[in-house]
């Protein structure tokens, strides 16, 4: 959860579909985007910033002076922002990133040796989903992006866990750094990293708190794509554009049904039966899914007839 130690990039080998509209789309939308300045309770936001373009948003851990390490100020800005997220009808995809150069170094460790109890810090586990590091408890219904540059450790690599994608800049680190100061990782990461990569490589990871760099990364799952430096903010857009443009429903079920087969279903069996049923309400779009294509949309794969998102 803890460490020792902004924009996002990667630079991937294997890329989509290519999709030119997108491209294009995150481009602009680097330049219109919509600042919203307050939590939920309208409380000023202080170490965050959350922006809107359209059915995306963009939630930036902005502390660049201290790594965009999280105190306990900044996990409840963070909290009340997906919180936001989760609960908007307009939004489709977010976006986590950091400014300055950095994704988040983890949790401030000078709050934590100054605290007093350090539960108060190392919060427990409630269903509300609330987290030392703010949202990375929370089971969230919608696509998560994580737009990774520099460090990602501790903490931070536990934030960039919670995400569906990591797009890393090619100079990204990822790593659990707390284990040299006998911090434990408290945010999720010992679950979802070992869902993600496998036992031995998640093993690998906990056990020496070595620096895992943006390819080595991409070879082993952790890293979705690979950027250049300072794109990785532009690549998680066009992936965000990509994927608010699908039909949202048969989306979300497959979702759903992915991370209960991995965290959930007791059986083979199980699985396949709670995919069954997740798909059942969406069988509507999925007819008119089916009758675009006999019209002649998508033949031999392509995606050009759907490269306009939806308004």
């Amino acid at each position: 959860m803890l460490s020792s130690v902004g924009r996002a990039s990667c630079g991937a080998t294997h890329r989509p579909v290519p999709r030119p509209c997108y491209d294009v789309l995150a481009r602009q939308s680097l330049n219109n985007i919509r600042f919203i300045s307050t939590t939920q309770d309208n409380r000023p936001f202080k170490n965050i910033e959350v922006e809107k373009e359209g059915h995306i948003e963009i939630i930036s851990i902005n502390h660049p002076e201290k790594r965009n390490c999280v105190n306990i100020e900044t996990a409840r800005e963070l909290f009340s922002a997906f919180q936001s997220f989760k609960s908007s009808e307009e939004a489709r995809v977010a976006i986590l990133c950091g400014k300055g150069g950095t994704f988040c170094a983890g949790y401030d460790l000078t709050e934590v040796a100054a605290a007093d109890h350090l539960g108060d810090v190392l919060l427990p586990y409630t269903n509300s989903g609330q987290a030392p590091m703010g949202p990375s408890r929370m089971i969230i219904e919608k696509p998560l992006i994580a737009a990774v540059s520099g460090y990602a450790v501790a903490g931070g690599l536990e934030l960039s866990l919670m995400c569906d994608l990591r797009v890393a800049e090619e100079d990204t680190v990822f790593g659990v750094f707390c284990r040299r100061f006998g911090v434990p990782l408290i945010d999720g990461g010992t679950v979802r990293l070992p869902a993600l990569i496998g036992v031995s490589r998640a093993m690998d990871m906990i056990l020496t708190g070595r620096a895992v760099a943006a390819q080595e990364a991409l070879q082993m799952g952790l890293a979705n794509r690979v950027v250049p430096k300072g794109r990785a903010l532009e690549e998680a857009l066009m992936l965000a554009h990509q994927i608010a443009a699908f039909p949202q429903a048969c989306l979300n079920a497959d979702r759903r049904s992915a991370y209960n087969a991995t965290y959930k279903a007791e059986s083979f069996a199980s699985a396949m039966n709670y995919e069954y049923h997740r798909a059942l309400p969406v069988l509507e779009e999925a007819a008119k899914g089916a009758r675009r294509f006999v019209e002649g949309e998508g033949r031999g794969g392509t995606f050009q007839d759907a490269d306009t998102p939806p308004s």
